[in-house]
């Protein structure tokens, strides 16, 4: 009963494997790592890594993939703040990223002042 956000596959530095990443709530943490664990010889993965000082930053709203302005200004206002999006995540309604928690504040007021520049 663990809940899973953000979840992204990509290619390995391993040839012919891929990479699996997911978010899930800190409290959850060591009983993902412990359920992988007990995966790990029938699935055949190599390892399990974890994180616990990230955050997420999304933008929601309607018609989010079908306005590529959107991913570009929020990307743009991450960059302009040399902030590193570890993961991206994309659906219909959000783009999500997964940054340092320990620049969080930074991001979130770099969002909002690039689509409310009004309220900045």
């Amino acid at each position: 009963n663990i809940d899973v956000d953000m979840i992204v596959q990509s290619a390995s530095a391993v040839p012919e494997k891929n990479d699996i990443t997911f978010t899930c709530q800190k409290a959850d943490m060591a009983d993902a790592v412990g359920v992988l664990e007990t995966l790990k010889p029938d699935m055949g993965f190599s390892r399990v890594d974890m994180e616990a000082n990230v955050a997420k930053v999304s933008v929601v709203g309607a018609g989010m993939l079908g306005n590529p302005g959107i991913a570009a200004g929020m990307f743009g206002a991450l960059a302009a703040k040399n902030i590193n999006l570890i993961i991206i995540s994309t659906s219909e309604i959000s783009i999500s990223c997964l940054i340092s928690r320990d620049q969080v504040e930074i991001a979130v007021n770099a969002v909002h002042d690039h689509f409310f520049p009004e309220q900045a």
